[in-house]
């Protein structure tokens, strides 16, 4: 057992954690999952992959505790409540748990993954220096949209109408759809835009994209998406509309193709830091993170399913081609 004096808690919000020492634990119940646990497989390993390679082994000599609110934003005030009413030792999550851990706590660690700038947010005050009770990964998310719309072109030069599915309840939307309207008009394409923030609109959405009859979609990073992305794939496959995703997750699962950092790794420097901090680091001390390497990833199946050729050049740049 490491010697750690204090309650040591990471809380694991909605792509997040709560840690803690077992023997702290021993009188605490059980972690709750709820159902969308498996949607998050990959990214809760990667994190406890970050933890052991600072010496922290979930089961052992550390504890998570888990929630996942899904899209339920509104719910996040009550849920950070309760853990910094524990006082635990790190929070670890997205944009809107960042932020909301912000408003509860001053003094308990927080550890972030966002796609926006977290010092126009207000979570540091520079990316070097953070200064406060946050630091974590900054992964670029809402800066890469317009990149994503190129490669999209690439791949499908008539395409000159593109649907973009958004969810207009996550925080960066809007500025990562002011980006893609922007870039159309240099790509001589223009942007449809559909939302969806509920299981229900997914279906609606796409429903109302097949009416458009656009030549493909652009799917706009969100949690909530992320979350849902086989379902998104499926959808995608049933009305046999080619689909740029954000993360490698989604052609892994059977879209076409992504543009984007690692969502995985940035989850394993979330761990890597939320054990740096619980070995007595400060987040003021921790510069945020920036991503060093951005992957394409293309799924040669999908595309061939879809009846498209995709050009050597893309497959020069692929970082993986899923067969």
């Amino acid at each position: 057992m490491l010697g750690i004096k204090r309650r040591e808690f990471i809380a694991l919000l909605g792509g997040a954690a709560a840690v803690s020492p077992l023997a702290a634990l021993a009188q605490q119940t059980t972690p709750v999952y709820d159902a969308t646990l498996s949607e998050a497989t990959p990214f809760v390993a990667a994190f406890k992959r970050g933890l052991l390679e600072v010496g922290f082994v979930e089961g052992q000599n550390v504890a998570v505790e888990y929630r996942y609110p899904g899209s339920h934003y509104e719910q996040l005030p009550a849920l950070v409540a309760e853990f910094a009413n524990r006082q635990i030792a790190v929070i670890v999550g997205n944009t809107p748990v960042a932020l909301a851990a912000r408003k509860a706590t001053s003094t308990i660690p927080i550890v972030f993954l966002t796609g926006a700038d977290p010092v126009k947010l207000g979570l540091v005050a520079s990316f070097n220096r953070p200064g406060g009770n946050a630091t974590g990964v900054s992964f670029l998310t809402a800066a890469t949209e317009t990149k994503r719309l190129g490669l999209l072109r690439e791949l499908l030069p008539k395409a000159m109408v593109i649907g973009a599915l958004a969810d207009p309840n996550f925080l960066t939307t809007a500025g990562q759809l002011k980006d893609l309207q922007d870039a159309a008009p240099t790509l001589g394409q223009e942007i449809h835009v559909v939302e969806a923030s509920t299981e229900s609109q997914l279906d609606s959405g796409f429903a109302t994209l097949a009416q458009l009859r656009p030549d493909a979609v652009v799917v706009v990073a969100s949690p909530f998406f992320t979350g849902r992305r086989e379902r998104l794939v499926a959808l995608a496959e049933h009305y046999r509309m080619p689909a740029m995703y954000s993360w490698r997750e989604f052609p892994a699962a059977g879209g076409l193709i992504s543009y984007g950092t690692s969502f995985t790794d940035a989850f394993r420097q979330a761990g890597i830091y939320s054990g740096r901090i619980l070995k007595g680091e400060k987040p003021a001390d921790l510069p945020v993170l920036m991503p060093t390497k951005f992957e394409l990833v293309i799924n040669l199946k999908t595309a061939k399913a879809l009846g498209l050729e995709i050009p050597d050049r893309l497959l020069a740049l692929a970082d993986e081609v899923i067969e």
